[in-house]
This record gives structure tokens, sequence and C-alpha cells, in this order.
């Protein structure tokens, strides 16, 4: 059976609230009329979140289901990538442990990539605030804006807000994106959005339902900066972007002509 919808989820030391996740996100699957997978990439926790894994996804039913461990702890954006690439199915998505933005919005994120008009479709907190339902704290709020305000500047990209954890991804155009990626942490969602314009595919923001979550691993404080340097970083390595990506698109290029020759014989 073809896969065509996989959906990745990150955790880090999420035990106490995976759980229920996972089994919204099943549900929701069980209901729907895609082939789908559901991949839960665990990035080195010290509780039990492979465990609580394990178990939800014994009740997946007809839901592929797969449990990637990353050892040690690298971060969120080598754990999304990890999951994206292993993915198989034609559109793939991931969405934070907490489910922030509801599963039920995934038709929002996979309708114009169905309809051919998109080739990453991401969710927006910023396009419509008044699906908000709870806001962050003020501080977090004013820093997610200038965030933004930073990451327009530096690397050109239109976008109102770029680090919602709910985005999806036609497979096979963005494979190359993800292998030639290299942040690892905060600016991830940044580098990937970048890697795609230089690329030349077409990215679209749509506006989601979102609710703040307590439990989020980034302080404000203590990874402003960090953020700050990964984003300015990202506008240095245009160059070095380019080159990584041709080299992608062209193995996979070869890789499919390959496979061609192989099935003709």
């Amino acid at each position: 059976m073809t896969i065509e919808l996989s959906i990745v989820v990150p955790a880090y030391n999420e035990a106490s609230r995976l759980g229920r996740s996972l089994v919204t996100i099943l549900d929701y699957l069980k209901q729907s009329d895609w082939h789908a997978e559901l991949i839960v990439v665990d990035d080195g926790s010290t509780d039990e979140t492979a465990a609580v894994a394990e178990k939800v996804f014994l009740e997946a039913e007809k839901i592929e289901t797969k449990l990637i461990r990353v050892n040690p702890n690298r971060g969120k954006g080598y754990a999304v990538r990890t999951g994206l690439l292993r993915a198989r199915g034609g559109i793939a998505v991931f969405s934070d442990a907490d489910l922030s933005t509801p599963i039920d919005e995934l038709p929002k994120v996979i309708g114009p990539i169905e309809q051919g008009n998109w080739d990453v479709v991401f969710g927006s907190r910023a396009l419509d605030r008044s699906l908000i339902g709870v806001h962050q704290p003020r501080r977090r709020e004013l820093g997610g804006r200038v965030f933004n305000g930073i990451v327009r500047v530096a690397t050109g990209l239109p976008f109102k807000d770029t680090q919602c954890g709910f985005k999806a991804f036609r497979s096979a155009k963005c494979k190359p994106i993800l292998q030639a990626a290299t942040i690892d942490r905060f600016a991830f969602d940044v580098e990937l959005l970048y890697l795609a314009k230089l690329s030349g595919l077409r990215s679209c923001e749509v506006p989601v339902r979102w609710d703040h979550n307590d439990g989020s691993k980034v302080n404000v404080l203590r990874d402003s900066w960090r953020m700050f340097l990964e984003v300015r970083a990202i506008r240095r390595r245009r160059r070095d972007y380019l080159n990584r990506i041709h080299t992608n698109q062209s193995s996979q290029i070869s890789d499919k002509l390959n496979r061609h020759c192989e099935t003709a014989v």
C-alpha cells in the first residue's frame, strides 16, 4: 500500500503529554481517507518518551507507525529532518508534540499541496491572530515579533511567522533541501524556508488555530542570542547552500534514472 501522508512528531522529554497527542492524531487519521503513517522521533529523551510512543502505537490499527531514536540529544531541527527524510508519504508534515496547532487543521496545509499549487505550506499565528485561543506570555510574544523582523531583514523571506510548528512538504521536491540543511536547533525552520526559496520551491503561509502550551524548551533570555547568530549565519551560507542543493538534486536525478533502468531490465 502506498503511503500518501506522513506525520512526523519530534519529541524530547515529552512523556507527560505525548501519549494524549498521539492518540488524538491516530484517532483523526483513522477517520480520514489517507493511507498514512505516524513517525515519532525521540531526540535523546531521558524520560519515558519512547515507551509512551510504543504503547500508543499498539493501538494504531490501520495506521503505520515508526519510532526513531536519536542519541544523544541533537536538537529539534535534527529530529524533524530525520523524520521527514525517513517519511514515505508523498506529503510529509511535522507537528509539535503538544499539538499547539490542532491536528484537525491538517487540511489547511495539505490541501494546497494536493492541489498542485505549492511545495511547502506552513501554519502561521500571525496572519489571523483571532485564531489564537491561548496567547503566549506577553514577553515571549513580543520576542517572537522581533525575531520575525530580524528574519525578514536577514533572509528576505516575506513571511510573518516562520516558527509555528506545523509545516507540510511535498516530499519528492523537498528532499534536497532537507539534506542540505545544517541547523539542528532554534532557527531550523528559517533555514528550511530559506533553502526552499533558493531552490525555487513554492512556499505558502496559511492562518491556523493555535494555543500556547506550557513546557517550551526555548528560554527567551538564554536562547535569543543563539537564534540571532543562527539566522545571521543562514545569510552567510548562501553559496554553500546552493552548492549543496545542486549536489543533492543531481544525486536525486541519478537515483531516479538508475531505478528506471533497473525496472526496464
